[in-house]
């Protein structure tokens, strides 16, 4: 997501200055038309203007807001668990970090316990590796199911939160005492789902933020060059 954010990012900042900076300029110019501007003209104008006068402290506070939230999240775990819960929830982008927790579960309790770690403590090290709240609770629940003698399959099974097929190759392996393979496989499996869908989701960005900066810069310049246009067409 580093390259969406950083274009986004440069396209606000562009916006920004052609509001602040370049928009001025033609305002002098359309007040010698003596004619009524198209409506987008004058919001932009209008925009133009509150720009001017609030932009430090528009920055201020989307600074602030930011900085705010991230010590919130840094200091409450409260407010981090319900980030970690929200963003499971959000389209696309949830089901990829679900993919991705799971391929940290199955990948750090394969390692662990093919590492000859007892598989209580091995599932301490998974909770820890996984990244979300859900799934850390979800695996610590796991943890308490196998330390009062629970099967790992129907300990991962009661915490609703992971797939049919990561709870049946558990089985399989728990069967077939290659338990440690097993989760190789579930890990693999996931990683190239989340390295899949990642690509996918670049190829769909791309156009997007396209899409974005075209709106955001080239909606500024037919703003201004709108009324120049109707003036030749009358003319």
């Amino acid at each position: 997501m580093t390259y969406p954010a950083a274009v986004l990012i440069v396209g606000l900042v562009v916006s920004a200055i052609l509001l602040v900076k370049v928009v001025p300029q033609f305002e002098s110019v359309f007040s010698s038309f003596g004619a009524e501007l198209p409506a987008f003209t004058q919001f932009v104008l209008k925009l133009s203007v509150f720009a001017q006068a609030y932009w430090f402290i528009i920055l201020v506070v989307v600074s602030l807001t930011g900085f705010t939230l991230v010590k919130i999240k840094e200091r409450s775990q409260k407010f981090a668990d319900f980030i970690d819960r929200a963003v499971l929830k959000l389209p696309v982008l949830g089901e990829i970090l679900h993919k991705a927790a799971i391929a940290r579960f199955a990948r750090t309790l394969s390692t662990t316990f093919a590492a000859g770690v007892p598989l209580v403590s091995a599932l301490d090290s998974a909770a820890g590796a996984s990244g979300n709240v859900v799934y850390r609770t979800a695996i610590i629940q796991i943890r308490n199911g196998v330390s009062t003698g629970q099967s790992l399959q129907n300990a991962v099974t009661m915490t609703g939160v992971f797939p049919n097929m990561a709870i049946q190759m558990i089985a399989i392996g728990e069967e077939a005492g290659s338990l440690d393979m097993m989760l190789d496989k579930v890990a693999s499996f996931y990683e190239e789902e989340v390295d899949n869908a990642v690509d996918n989701l670049s190829s769909l960005i791309e156009p997007l933020i396209m899409s974005v900066l075209g709106v955001l810069v080239g909606g500024l310049v037919i703003a201004m060059y709108l009324p120049i246009f109707q003036l030749g067409a009358v003319v």
